[in-house]
């Protein structure tokens, strides 16, 4: 078992419970999942960027990512539908735990300038969305093997009812969020 799945169990539900008084064990708001995305606008002239993303998001998740197509057609962008302009990986259970302790402790912390992640970027139903600018930041990946800086999305689904329980729960985790 995981550092953080421990520490959830021993420390963090019932301290959940205690604060938010939930009557039933069912009711401790906890993560389901963890996906990362990565949109790869290039795909549409060279293949070989698709792999590599592909390549970056399997080396720092340990997961093989499922690449995403596009479901409309946009002339401005000059995107048809069915074109695969990205990639994403769906996280749960140990490996989601150990990706989140790994994002905390370790890549956060490399970001240059880094003084805490937004507190308001969650979307009113108890999930929390950030950004990454560059693919560096994660250990796993060498930086002689990178062709070009991409960033991703790194999105935090977590079942609680209420923003203000999510970021409880991810504060007690350990997030980083700005004071």
């Amino acid at each position: 078992m995981s550092r953080l799945k421990e520490k959830y169990n021993s420390e963090i539900a019932p301290a959940l419970r205690e604060s938010f008084g939930y009557k039933s064990v069912m009711q401790i708001p906890r993560l389901e999942k963890i996906v990362l995305n990565m949109g790869v606008g290039e795909a549409k002239e060279n293949a070989k960027v698709l792999e590599n993303a592909m390549r970056d998001m399997a080396t720092i998740s340990g997961q093989k990512p499922v690449v995403t197509i596009a479901t409309k057609s946009v002339s401005a962008f000059k995107l048809r539908e069915g074109m695969k302009i990205g990639c994403k990986v769906t996280l749960r259970g140990e490996k989601m735990y150990d990706f989140l302790d790994k994002l905390i402790s370790v890549s956060l912390p490399r970001v240059r300038d880094f003084r805490g992640i937004s507190a308001n970027s969650f979307d009113g139903h108890g999930n929390y969305a950030m950004g990454i600018k560059e693919q560096l930041t994660f250990p796993e990946i060498d930086y002689d093997s990178v062709d070009k800086i991409r960033g991703m999305d790194i999105i935090i689904v977590t079942t609680a009812k209420t923003d203000e329980e999510a970021r409880q729960l991810l504060t007690l985790m350990g997030m980083p969020f700005r004071k």
